[in-house]
């Protein structure tokens, strides 16, 4: 198995990036939160895990160990594969994940799209303790308010214009009331802007 790669970044998109390993460009799935981090030019390190399948040999990518131990255990659970695990990572990050399984938290579960109510509930059965407890030490989300301009900039590296992914931002606080962590920020302001274009 590929455990990680580590590369120039020659491409970062909305669902992936292209990392150059070794003269060859691999394109890595990941999540938005992830992708954020990445800088094209820059030398990046991705944990990762290679999904085999008949017609494809397909290449996901994390910020760290942990975010691909999650992901490999969530595909443990029937009728999750990589892409559904992905959401999930998506949409909670692995401490959130644990305590939402530790609190048998199906509502949770119900907002990664693509999981209804007896998913969640199949997900949070199947998967019991594999995923460890929360762990203590985990650095806490910087202040939205503060990193605001982290993350417009991360929508520009993204391939939004400026002043696209600054009033998706600015929406997006608005109704958020500057209560949710950075990655959340991120991730309505790219389906704030989904749901308009590229402008």
């Amino acid at each position: 198995m590929i455990a990680s790669v580590r590369g120039t970044v020659e491409a970062v998109r909305l669902d992936s990036a292209v990392l150059e390993v070794g003269g060859v460009g691999l394109r890595v799935q990941a999540t938005p939160a992830t992708l954020a981090g990445l800088r094209h030019g820059a030398e990046a390190r991705m944990a990762t895990s290679l999904v085999v399948r008949e017609d494809s040999l397909t290449l996901y990518g994390f910020a760290d160990d942990d975010e691909r131990e999650v992901f490999e255990v969530l595909q443990t659970v029937s009728g999750v594969g990589p892409r559904l695990a992905l959401a999930v990572l998506a949409v909670h990050g692995p401490d959130a994940l644990r305590a939402a399984v530790a609190a048998q938290d199906v509502n949770a579960l119900t907002k990664v799209p693509g999981i209804g109510k007896k998913g969640a509930q199949r997900i949070l059965l199947e998967i019991g303790d594999k995923l460890g407890p929360v762990r203590s030490g985990a650095p806490a989300a910087p202040a939205v308010q503060d990193s605001r301009p982290e993350v417009v900039d991360a929508l520009v590296q993204l391939g939004w214009p400026a002043r696209a992914a600054e009033d998706a931002v600015t929406a997006v606080l608005a109704e958020e009331d500057g209560g949710s962590d950075v990655a959340a920020v991120l991730r309505a302001a790219l389906q704030y802007l989904g749901g308009r274009g590229r402008g």
